[in-house]
């Protein structure tokens, strides 16, 4: 729990300190849709199919922790630093990293005691991250595209 709580801190003051290069309504739409994508999974993959979970067995509090002060940062900092004008290699080797740091994390978390796996495979997040952000970067250009359709 020690580790959730000093993370919980330092990525939302990170999340907090870093200048913005992306404005507060598309933060707030892409921070929501990554929260609703978070739980709407959790739903399937923990509650119905008990893959994995956080602490115990079932909803508890503690998985908001999780929910609200970790994805919420995380998503603002990684949209915030994407390379949208880049060519597509370094869009590539930025999910990539991203991607490995998730993993990294994953298994930190997995040795903290807060997230335990009860039939999911490590190698299924190996899979899934890269696909998460592209999604979030995928709904990220589609807010964009509106916000410029709309201030027209």
């Amino acid at each position: 729990m020690l580790f959730l709580i000093f993370s919980v801190i330092v990525f939302n003051l990170i999340a907090l300190l870093i200048p913005k290069r992306i404005s507060g309504i598309e933060i707030l739409t892409t921070t929501l849709f990554s929260l609703y994508l978070e739980t709407m999974t959790n739903v399937f993959l923990d509650l119905k199919y008990d893959l994995y979970g956080y602490f115990t067995k079932g909803v508890n509090w503690e998985s908001l922790l999780y929910v609200i002060c970790i994805y919420a940062p995380i998503n603002i900092v990684f949209l915030n630093y994407f390379p949208y004008k880049m060519q597509l290699l370094s869009k590539a080797i930025y999910i990539l990293g991203w991607s490995v740091f998730a993993y990294i994390y994953e298994l930190l978390f997995l040795w903290s005691g807060t997230f335990y796996y009860n039939g999911w495979k490590f190698w299924y997040s190996i899979i899934i991250y890269p696909i998460l952000y592209l999604i979030l970067v995928g709904f990220h250009k589609y807010v964009r595209n509106l916000l410029r359709r709309y201030r027209q």
